[in-house]
């Protein structure tokens, strides 16, 4: 029995296992830094498995580090937990129906991500045990990838120092290697205060913090004509100071996202938000202040990884959905709007096209392209690629053409293609770690061209020291 035959029995003879914790992470669907349930789950399934646990790594109440064998090669699966805000979802329903309006749900499957890593990493530990293989099985628990940025405190506290190779991947409506890189990103929070007064009778004695904020919007969208093509800079008012119009705000907040493709670039564009910030205090004579609240770095792909996962996602293949699976895909694809469709479209040959038409989900694999592509959102998958050579993948967990943060995303979470496509990913990830740990030269390889791509640079984490996950809580 070879590699991949060996690690799909391993990865399936625990399905059922995979499918409760999933389901379970799905039902819990915790935001933020607030994954409590959901840690403690996945602890105790590591802690079943054999694996030490160390929790609380980092700072992070909800993260935790999973450890079996000693040794070098040490290799590194990455598993995240953490839902959104608003996407509630009933389970096995195909139209937009919340369990509780409002409520979270998980929008980018993270339930799945966080099981299909788990798969990986007990499929690399019973393989190195049955065939005795040195070296060390890590299972990285990162909270708040969505708003928080876990995996970059996790790299600013090194917990990635001695790791030889890290692995994750992504749900998706695709069966690629994430063969790109990425933004950078800077994640601040704004406030302005000034002096409240009664807008009608005494509007002199006001210092308007509302509309210190509008003018820092007004400046910035000037400033967007003046940044390099790839850079982003967008916001999400958190508090116009009360409801009122008779009453001038005295105080007014907004979150800013700034991005840029390398984070010396990144520091230099947040800079000049942060002048426009205080230009548009000047002008409203109301005072300003900015905290960091979070960030992450450009993400470095790796093309002796990428290639190699490529080619057993293309050996193992993708799972077919049952009848009744593709009954549920087509309800999703349906219910997606035209614009979605269209788009998605654009990127397929004429043969894909003509699957989709029959079954609504990408069942074929993408070949690792030569060059990267970009990617103008940032992970903080990125934090890690700094570190330690780094490969990833997408499945396809989602009918053709699902917009991630969708409720559609939410509704098909517990899906049995959806469970298949999660475990797909794992066998890939877990066949790629263990050939690195077979193969020295595969593992030289990717070192080697880890350090050319930093070329000289080292890492710094784009979160101050002085931001803790606590102090944002």
């Amino acid at each position: 029995m070879g590699l991949i035959d060996e690690i799909k029995s391993m990865i399936y003879e625990k399905r059922d296992t995979y499918q409760t914790l999933s389901e379970t992470v799905w039902d819990f669907a915790e935001l933020h830094f607030g994954e409590i349930q959901s840690a403690e789950l996945l602890s105790k399934a590591l802690e079943d498995e054999g694996f030490a646990v160390e929790h609380d790594v980092a700072g992070l109440k909800t993260g935790f580090i999973g450890s079996y064998g000693t040794g070098k090669p040490v290799i590194a699966f990455l598993g995240e937990f953490d839902a959104l805000a608003g996407l509630s979802q009933k389970r096995n329903k195909t139209v937009h129906d919340p369990i509780v309006p409002n409520g979270n749900g998980h929008g980018c499957g993270h339930n799945l991500l966080g099981v299909g890593s788990l798969a990986a990493a007990f499929a690399a530990k019973e393989y190195m045990t049955k065939h005795q293989l040195k070296g060390t099985v890590r299972y990285y628990g990162c909270p708040a990838e969505e708003s928080g940025n876990g995996k970059a405190y996790m790299a600013r506290e090194g917990c990635f120092k001695d790791v030889d190779a890290a692995f994750s991947w992504h749900p998706d409506s695709k069966n690629a290697v994430q063969h790109l890189s990425s933004n950078a990103v800077i994640e601040a929070r704004f406030t302005f205060k000034g002096v409240s007064a009664h807008a009608a009778a005494l509007p002199e004695l006001g210092r308007s913090a509302l509309d210190a904020l509008e003018l820092m919007n007004v400046g910035v969208n000037y400033l967007r004509e003046h940044m390099a093509d790839k850079a982003r800079v967008h916001y999400a008012v958190t508090n116009t100071g009360g409801v009122s119009p008779n009453v001038v705000q005295a105080i007014a907040e907004e979150r800013f996202l700034v991005r840029s493709p390398k984070p010396n670039e990144v520091k230099e564009l947040f800079k000049r938000v942060v002048n426009v910030a205080k230009g548009a205090a000047l002008m409203t004579d109301t005072e300003m202040s900015y905290r960091i609240e979070g960030g992450c770095c450009n993400l470095i792909p790796n093309t002796a990884l990428h290639q190699v996962m490529a080619g057993y996602m293309e050996e193992i293949g993708f799972p077919e959905p049952s009848k009744k699976d593709e009954a549920f895909i087509r309800d999703i694809y349906d219910s997606l709007g035209d614009n979605e469709k269209n788009f998605a479209m654009k990127f397929l040959t004429n043969d894909e096209r003509e699957k989709i038409a029959k079954i609504p989900i990408a069942d074929w694999i993408i070949p690792c392209p030569d060059q990267e592509t970009f990617m103008e959102g940032s992970t903080d998958v990125s934090d890690v690629s700094w570190n330690v050579p780094t490969a990833q993948c997408f499945t396809s967990t989602w009918a053709f053409a699902t917009v991630p943060h969708t409720w559609q995303v939410v509704a098909q979470g517990t899906q049995d293609f959806a469970l298949n496509a999660a475990l797909f990913a794992g066998e890939a990830m877990a066949c790629t770690a263990l050939k690195a740990v077979e193969d020295p030269e595969l593992l030289a390889a990717a070192t080697r061209e880890f350090k050319e791509r930093l070329d000289g640079e080292t890492y710094e984490c784009l979160i101050p020291p002085s931001v803790t996950p606590s102090s944002l809580l």
